[in-house]
C-alpha cells in the first residue's frame, strides 16, 4: 500500500494557495491511513453519502476554514455528484503515483509519465530521486530524463554520452561491473545502447561494455573510416577525449592492452615502416615497435641524428611515453654520440689547442656516453638497447678514448712545464676566482668542491641551474694539477703560496701545513676568514643556522663527495654514472639552500675529473711494464710518486718543479689512457693521469637574480583562412623562438568552441623545439568538427589555445582566432 507520507507534501503545497482540496481516491488506497495525516489548520471530511452536509459546512458554517474533502469510492457520474460545482472550482487532487513523481520533479514534458511508470523502481528510492532533482531543468524531455537517471546510477552529475561512457569504461578497466549492472537492473541498459548506436554508431545484437570496447579500438585501428561520411566522427572525438583526459587515461591504457591482445595488433605492425608509426600511439605495441626500429636505425646508421631526434620529440606526446622516457633518452644520446664520432678528428696541433677543443667540443662525447649508460640502466626495458650498447662501447673506447688519448699524449710528451696559456692553473683557483669576490667590499664567497665532478657533468649542472628561475650559471675551466687525484686537487683549491707532497706522498702540504680533513683545511682557511664544512652538514642544517654560518665567515668551503666515493671502489665503480646523477641533484639542492641563506656568489669546482668505460678493459689497456725507481712511495692505477724514478717509454715522467710542486717526489703517469694493474683495485673508473677528462677541471660561477628570468616559449596562431567549410580544419601554429634554459617548453590544448560549447576534438600540443631554424618551429593543429557543430552553421566560432593554470585543474585561454562556420550540404561528404 502506498505511503501517506508521500502524499503529504503535495497536499501541503495545494493548501498554500486554496482552502478546499478535493481528493478522489476511487480505490480507497489511502482510506485506512487518512487519520495519520498531520495537516496543520486543516479539517479532514470524508464523503460518505453526506455531500449536502459537507457542502453546507464548508460554505455556510465555516466559510473561511480549510478542508480536505476525501472521497474513498468511485465518483457518481455527471449531476449525480452533488459536489461537482465545487470540484470544478477548486480542482481535484489525485494521489496517482506517476503524477506525484512528475509534479515532484517539476517536469511537464511529453513522455515524462511513461518514464516514471516504466522505471517505478528507480523513483521509489527517495535518495536516488533527491540526487536526480538538482540535475533536472524544467524543459527536460523523456530522453534527457533517462540520461540523467543513468548519470545518477553511475554516480556522476554529467549526463552526456561522453561522460556516461567514461564512467562505464573506467569501471570496466577495473574489472568491475556494478554500475552497468545498476543500469540493467533499472531497465536503462536498452536506453543506453540505443543512445550509443545513435551517437556513436555502435550496434550489436547483444551489446556489452566488453564488446563496445573492442569495437571502438577496432574502429580506431581503421582511422574511424566509414562508408557513411562522418558516421563515426563523434566516437572518434570522444575516444580522443577519453584517452587524453587524466580521469580516464589510465583506464583506457588498460583497455588498450586488452584490445591489442584480442586484435593481435603486434602482428599487424610487424612489417610497418617507422615513418608510418611515428604519429600513432593507439597501442603500447606501437611504442615498442618505434623504439625497436629506432635502435636498429641508430646501430645501422640508416637515420641521421637529426631524424632520430625528430622522431623522439614527436613521441613525447604519446600516451605511453612515461614508461619509455629513459629508453628514448638512451637512444637520443647514443645517436648523437655515434654521429659525433662519425665525423670527429682528433688531430691536435698544440697542448693549448687540445685543452680548448676538449672544453668546447669533445667533452660532449663523454657527456653523451654517461647519459646513454645512465638511461640504459634506469629503464625497465633494456632489451632493445643490447646491440646499441655494444656499438656505443666499441666506438667510445676505440674511436674516442684510444684515439684521443694517443693524440693528446703527444702534446703531454712535448710540454716541459705543466702549464697552459688557454687555461689558468688549478693552483691559482683562490687567487683567480675567490679573491676577486671578497676583495670588493663586504662580499662573501661560497665554494662547493664536488669530488671528481668531471667537466661534462658540470656542464649539465650549469644547464640544470639555468633552468631554475632567477638563477644564472657560467662555466669555465682550469688546468688541473698532476697527478690528478683528490689530496693534491683539494689542496690546490685552498689559498696558498706553496704546494708540496709530504715525505710519504700524503698528506699534501699547503704552505707547510697539512691539508687533509676538515679540521686541517679550517686552519688553512682561517687567515682569509674562511670555514670548511661537509655538504651533508649543510643539507641537514636549519635555514636560520645556515644563515648564521654564512654571515659569520667571509669564505665558506663546502666539501661534497658523491662521484668519487662510489667510483673509487672496485665493488661500486660501475655505479659511477648513477652517482653523477645523484651529485647533480645534491648540488642543485645545495645551491638553493645556500642562496636561501642569502649567499649570492657561489663557485662550484672539483679536485679532478675521471676516465670511465663501462665494459671490462682489454689487456691492451694495462701497462705490461711496472714502474721502477730508487724509492716507490705511491703506486696508483694512474700515477706513481717516488724518488729516482727510472725513465720508461710507457710513462711520462715529471720532476716536481715542472708541476709547480715544492717537494722531492718525482711523478710518473701512464701514457694515454693506460692503467697500472694493481691487485684489488677497480679499473673502469680511474683518475690521477694526464688525460683530458682527468685534468680539465670545471669552475662554475652561480648567481641568483632578484627578478624572474624564466618563461614559457611564445606561440602564435597563424590562420590561413577565416572560414571553416569542411569537417576539419588545420590551424597553423608557430613557436616564435627556440626553447632554451630560460625559455622553457609550453604545453597547450586546442579546441573549437561556440561560447563554452566544444564542437571539435580537443588536442594537446607540445612546443619544445630548440632549433634556431624557423622552419622547424611550425606545427599544425588538426581539428575535427563534431556532429553537434552542424547546429551552429553560419555562425562565428572560436579556435582556442588554452594552457593549464599552474597547480590547478583549471585552464585559461592563451590565444584565440575566430572563424565563420559555413558548411554546405556537399561538405557532408568531405570527411
Amino acid at each position: 500500500m502506498s505511503s501517506i507520507r508521500a502524499v503529504l507534501p503535495h497536499l501541503e503545497q495545494r493548501f498554500e494557495s486554496q482552502r478546499l482540496v478535493f481528493w478522489h481516491d476511487t480505490e480507497g488506497e489511502y482510506a485506512s491511513d487518512l487519520d495519520a495525516l498531520n495537516l496543520a489548520g486543516v479539517t479532514t471530511l470524508r464523503v460518505e453519502n453526506n455531500e449536502y452536509a459537507v457542502k453546507n459546512r464548508v460554505l455556510h458554517d465555516q466559510p473561511t476554514s480549510k478542508f480536505l474533502i476525501y472521497r474513498g469510492a468511485p465518483v457518481p457520474p455527471g449531476t449525480g455528484n452533488w459536489l461537482l460545482d465545487l470540484e470544478l472550482a477548486y480542482g481535484v487532487f489525485t494521489a496517482d503515483r506517476t503524477a506525484l513523481v512528475r509534479q515532484g520533479l517539476g517536469l511537464a514534458g511529453i513522455g515524462i509519465d511513461d518514464v516514471v511508470r516504466e522505471h517505478e523502481r528507480f523513483f521509489r528510492a527517495a535518495k536516488r530521486v533527491q540526487t536526480l532533482k538538482p540535475l533536472l531543468t524544467a524543459d527536460d524531455d523523456a530522453d534527457r530524463l533517462r540520461a540523467k537517471m543513468c548519470a545518477v546510477l553511475l554516480g556522476q552529475r554529467e549526463h552526456s554520452m561522453l561522460e556516461l561512457t567514461r564512467s562505464l569504461l573506467i569501471e570496466n578497466a577495473r574489472g568491475d561491473g556494478g554500475k552497468y549492472e545498476a543500469l540493467r537492473e533499472q531497465g536503462l541498459d536498452g536506453f543506453h545502447w540505443a543512445g550509443v548506436a545513435t551517437i556513436y554508431g555502435y550496434e550489436a545484437s547483444e551489446p556489452s561494455i566488453d564488446d563496445f570496447v573492442l569495437w571502438v579500438f577496432r574502429q580506431a585501428t581503421n582511422g574511424f573510416a566509414s562508408d557513411t561520411p562522418g558516421a563515426l566522427r563523434n566516437i572518434q572525438l570522444d575516444f580522443a577525449s577519453l584517452r587524453n583526459d587524466r580521469r580516464s587515461a589510465p583506464a583506457l591504457a588498460i583497455l588498450a592492452q586488452r584490445a591489442a591482445e584480442s586484435l593481435d595488433y603486434a602482428s599487424s605492425i610487424e612489417d610497418a615502416e617507422l615513418a608510418d608509426l611515428v604519429g600513432n600511439d593507439l597501442f603500447e605495441d606501437v611504442e615498442r615497435k618505434v623504439i625497436s626500429a629506432l635502435a636498429h636505425a641508430v646501430v645501422s646508421r640508416t637515420m641521421s641524428a637529426r631524424e632520430v631526434s625528430d622522431v623522439i620529440r614527436a613521441r613525447q606526446s604519446s600516451i605511453w611515453v612515461d614508461g619509455y622516457r629513459e629508453l628514448y633518452t638512451a637512444l637520443g644520446a647514443a645517436s648523437d654520440l655515434l654521429s659525433e664520432l662519425a665525423t670527429a678528428r682528433f688531430e691536435i696541433a698544440s697542448f693549448d689547442e687540445g685543452l680548448d677543443r676538449y672544453r668546447k667540443h669533445w667533452f660532449r662525447i663523454d657527456q653523451l656516453y654517461r647519459q646513454f649508460h645512465f638511461a640504459a640502466r634506469t629503464t625497465e626495458y633494456a632489451g632493445p638497447l643490447e646491440a646499441l650498447r655494444v656499438e656505443v662501447e666499441k666506438h667510445y673506447a676505440n674511436r674516442y678514448l684510444y684515439e684521443l688519448g694517443n693524440s693528446w699524449q703527444q702534446q703531454v710528451d712535448a710540454v716541459h712545464d705543466w702549464r697552459s696559456v688557454t687555461l689558468r692553473p688549478q693552483t691559482r683557483f683562490f687567487t683567480d676566482h675567490v679573491e676577486p669576490i671578497v676583495r670588493k667590499g663586504n662580499r662573501k664567497a661560497v665554494v662547493i668542491i664536488s669530488d671528481a665532478l668531471r667537466y661534462e657533468v658540470a656542464d649539465e649542472l650549469r644547464s640544470r641551474i639555468r633552468q631554475e628561475d632567477r638563477f644564472d650559471a657560467e662555466l669555465g675551466a682550469m688546468l688541473g694539477v698532476l697527478p690528478s687525484y683528490t689530496q693534491l686537487g683539494m689542496a690546490a683549491l685552498l689559498p696558498h703560496k706553496t704546494l708540496a707532497h709530504s715525505h710519504d706522498g700524503d698528506p699534501v702540504l699547503v704552505d707547510g701545513q697539512r691539508s687533509d680533513g676538515t679540521a686541517n683545511r679550517n686552519k688553512v682557511l682561517a687567515p682569509v676568514d674562511g670555514y670548511a664544512i661537509q655538504a651533508e652538514e649543510v643539507l641537514a642544517m636549519p635555514r636560520s643556522e645556515l644563515r648564521e654560518l654564512y654571515v659569520a665567515h667571509q669564505v665558506l668551503y663546502v666539501y661534497h663527495d658523491r662521484i668519487d666515493a662510489v667510483g673509487d671502489k672496485a665493488r661500486t665503480e660501475r655505479q659511477v654514472f648513477e652517482a653523477a646523477n645523484d651529485a647533480l641533484r645534491d648540488l642543485v639542492d645545495l645551491i638553493k639552500r645556500l642562496t636561501n641563506a642569502n649567499a649570492t656568489n657561489i663557485l662550484v669546482t672539483a679536485d679532478h675529473g675521471f676516465l670511465y668505460q663501462d665494459t671490462a678493459l682489454a689487456d691492451a689497456s694495462y701497462l705490461s711494464t711496472k714502474p721502477q725507481g730508487d724509492d716507490l712511495v705511491v703506486t696508483n692505477r694512474r700515477y706513481v710518486l717516488g724518488r729516482g724514478l727510472k725513465d720508461d717509454s710507457a710513462f711520462r715522467k715529471f720532476e716536481p718543479e715542472q708541476l709547480g710542486l715544492s717537494s722531492d717526489l718525482e711523478v710518473q703517469v701512464p701514457k694515454s689512457i693506460h692503467r697500472l694493474k694493481l691487485p684489488g683495485a677497480g679499473s673502469r673508473f680511474v683518475h690521477g693521469g694526464g688525460a683530458l677528462q682527468e685534468i680539465v677541471v670545471p669552475v662554475l660561477s652561480v648567481n641568483k637574480k632578484r627578478k624572474s628570468d624564466t618563461r614559457p616559449v611564445n606561440v602564435e596562431v597563424l590562420p590561413e583562412t577565416d572560414k571553416i567549410t569542411t569537417g576539419q580544419l588545420v590551424v597553423k601554429l608557430f613557436q616564435s623562438e627556440p626553447v632554451s634554459e630560460k625559455v622553457q617548453p609550453r604545453t597547450l590544448r586546442a579546441g573549437i568552441y561556440v561560447g563554452e560549447t566544444l564542437i571539435s576534438n580537443q588536442t594537446e600540443l607540445i612546443f619544445d623545439q630548440p632549433s634556431d631554424d624557423k622552419r622547424d618551429r611550425y606545427q599544425g593543429a588538426r581539428m575535427l568538427l563534431s556532429q553537434d557543430a552542424n547546429e551552429f552553421n553560419n555562425r562565428t566560432v572560436e579556435f582556442r589555445l588554452e594552457e593549464q593554470i599552474p597547480n590547478t585543474t583549471q585552464w585559461r585561454v592563451y590565444q584565440r582566432a575566430q572563424y565563420l562556420l559555413k558548411r554546405s550540404f556537399t561538405s557532408d561528404f568531405d570527411f
